[in-house]
């Protein structure tokens, strides 16, 4: 129960220069973004800018002996802020539901809208995380939400034993099973159905486990990372691709342009998803990326965690070992 009274002078200023430090870094991702992000505002559509004012300034104030004082409320109980961050905030399926269900309805149109929206640039990003792959000089290796098996195609050419891809979005492993079969790959690469918190191998089964642009939809994070550990072999290797956000001027408001108004539009009009192309920027921007994540797969079993920003911070490349 929380017993609110009137806030002291120092907590009012405090407020009043945290919301103009707003502003000024504009890097809070969530002040022109539809308030669909956020769970228990669903639905409510594009938010007045008082409105959102309102609502941040009420999560600044805590209680603190006597003087109120809100502590801001984590996003979910697992502390993974983007969690809350919904393909379709207006369904009352979970997260992990209503993700493979959208990308099951783009299945076809993915692997073209990955590479036309990147501009190509994601295959330089896949040669990357593979070389760091290399260095442990894998046999067996687990590609987590492998979707079309694009990085377990690519760690092929490492030789190993076997590679296995799962993913919960059953068309998209129908595709890459298709595209694994024309370059003649089956023998060494099986793709299969597999939730990421619950990863259906024995603890220390792999020698390095991958996943590229899969973690931030995790319904629960920790639990995706905590699996990822298990099934690695002592001194295993993860290597992680995920988006991140660009701090240098005027790379910075380009690509947040990009993120926020070309890709959603020539994503749905090549997609034909109303949603699946708002919720990407929408879920990039919550993601805690940097070192906040390389924290998170530390406290999740990990060791010696590393974020390399690729291609003037757009992506990063993480690197971990248990």
């Amino acid at each position: 129960m929380i017993i609110c009274v009137l806030p002291g002078v120092p907590e009012v200023l405090a407020s009043f220069v945290w919301l103009v430090t707003i502003f000024i870094s504009e890097d809070f991702p969530t002040l022109d973004r539809p308030i669909k992000a956020y769970s228990g505002l669903s639905g409510l559509g594009q938010p007045s800018t008082v409105g959102l004012l309102i609502k941040y300034l009420a999560e600044r104030i805590s209680i603190d002996g006597c003087s109120v004082f809100l502590q801001r409320m984590q996003l979910n109980e697992q502390g993974n802020p983007v969690a809350s961050v919904l393909p379709d905030a207006s369904s009352n399926l979970s997260k992990k539901a209503q993700v493979a269900d959208m990308f099951n309805n783009i299945a076809s149109k993915y692997d073209f809208l990955n590479h036309f929206l990147s501009l190509g640039i994601d295959k330089g990003w896949r040669k990357k995380a593979i070389a760091e792959v290399q260095k442990v000089k894998p046999k067996h290796i687990l590609d987590v939400a492998t979707g079309t098996g694009d990085l377990a195609i690519a760690a092929a050419q490492l030789q190993p034993e076997s590679i296995v891809g799962v993913d919960i979005a059953d068309q998209m492993l129908e595709v890459g099973r298709k595209k694994i079969q024309q370059q003649l790959l089956d023998n060494v690469i099986t793709l299969q159905h597999g939730d990421s918190e619950a990863l259906p191998f024995e603890t220390n089964s792999f020698d390095a486990v991958t996943c590229a642009y899969g973690v931030r939809n995790f319904e629960h994070l920790a639990a995706g990372l905590k699996e990822m550990n298990r099934v690695l072999k002592p001194a295993g290797k993860v290597v992680i691709l995920e988006f991140s956000h660009p701090k240098k001027i005027p790379i910075k408001q380009l690509y947040r342009f990009y993120f926020r108004y070309i890709l959603p539009t020539l994503g749905k009009i090549v997609s034909k998803h109303d949603s699946a192309y708002t919720y990407l920027p929408e879920s990039v921007m919550a993601f805690p990326e940097g070192n906040v994540f390389c924290d998170m797969l530390h406290q999740c079993g990990f060791k010696d965690a590393k974020a390399r920003p690729l291609t003037l911070g757009i992506t990063t490349l993480y690197t971990a070992f248990k």
